[in-house]
């Protein structure tokens, strides 16, 4: 079979997505009941003041839609949600209650109908469209739930592919992919296509991806979903080590709870509402 050109490959999957992912130390049960209080009273959760932290995504009302008349369908009802830098967040809820929605808006991919966006000081909405493309390629990594991995290009152009899109030289862009697929435990594969891989070599792509560009903001939908205990948390110690760094963020959205002892704080979602959020169990938590 004829291979697709790189270049053909790359405009053709943008069209459908992006490849883009004084500490103040708060009793944990404290957090809980305080955010137990909040839900319960029907108000939202009060979003940070406290000068210590740096914020990297700052959302507040946001509100999203589909569909018209009777069959609209309510996916964020006014979400209130602060995350800082140098954060894991995880976000955590049942099907269908507004976590992909909520990722898709702070990743510039979705625009929301009512409320404030900001993103490590940029105010998404009011982006157009080619200042939204040129963000998501600099500044977000978004490992997704189903990997978009581009069939006919091997793992080594898969991964290259963030930075060839920021004008990356080839050889350059393939020489960190190189380096970052061998981090993943895929330097024997980097020639291999995605067919001939398994589900989760094709998600360690996925997250090698998401990392190839330094981006400030990583974002991983189930990013453990198709590993194995020892693999899973062999990823999460990479995307953890990548979120200490104190000018980006993490957002994991998962049902694993498997690795939730990796969240600087965890945050509740129901009815496309944050509930409450609460402190993590990694050894550097920020609450």
């Amino acid at each position: 079979m004829k291979r697709i050109p790189c270049s053909s490959a790359l405009i053709v999957k943008l069209q459908c997505s992006c490849f883009v992912v004084s500490k103040k130390t708060i009793n944990p049960r404290f957090t809980y009941i305080i955010s137990l209080a909040y839900k319960f009273s029907g108000s939202t959760i009060p979003l940070s003041s406290d000068p210590d932290y740096e914020i990297a995504v700052h959302c507040q009302g946001l509100i999203k839609t589909y569909g018209e008349g009777p069959a609209q369908m309510v996916a964020l009802r006014g979400v209130d949600l602060e995350i800082r830098q140098g954060e894991l967040l995880m976000l955590v809820g049942p099907s269908g209650c507004g976590k992909t929605t909520l990722v898709s808006i702070i990743a510039a991919i979705l625009d929301q109908d009512e409320g404030q966006c900001e993103v490590f000081g940029n105010d998404l909405k009011h982006m157009n469209e080619k200042e939204k493309l040129c963000f998501r390629g600099q500044s977000i990594g978004f490992v997704f739930q189903v990997f978009n991995l581009l069939p006919a290009l091997s793992a080594l152009e898969n991964v290259s592919v963030p930075l060839l899109l920021n004008g990356v030289p080839r050889q350059q862009a393939e020489d960190k992919a190189r380096n970052i697929l061998d981090s993943v435990g895929l330097g024997d594969r980097i020639n291999a296509l995605p067919g001939q891989l398994s589900g989760g070599q094709q998600q360690r792509i996925a997250i090698a991806r998401a990392l190839i560009h330094d981006p400030k903001l990583i974002i991983c939908d189930e990013p453990t979903s198709n590993l194995d205990h020892k693999t899973g948390h062999e990823m999460m110690n990479l995307l953890r080590d990548v979120a200490k760094s104190p000018d980006r963020a993490l957002i994991v959205v998962t049902h694993d709870m498997r690795i939730l002892e990796f969240a600087d704080r965890i945050a509740h979602m129901d009815d496309g509402r944050i509930t409450d959020i609460i402190a993590g169990n990694s050894e550097a938590h920020l609450q």
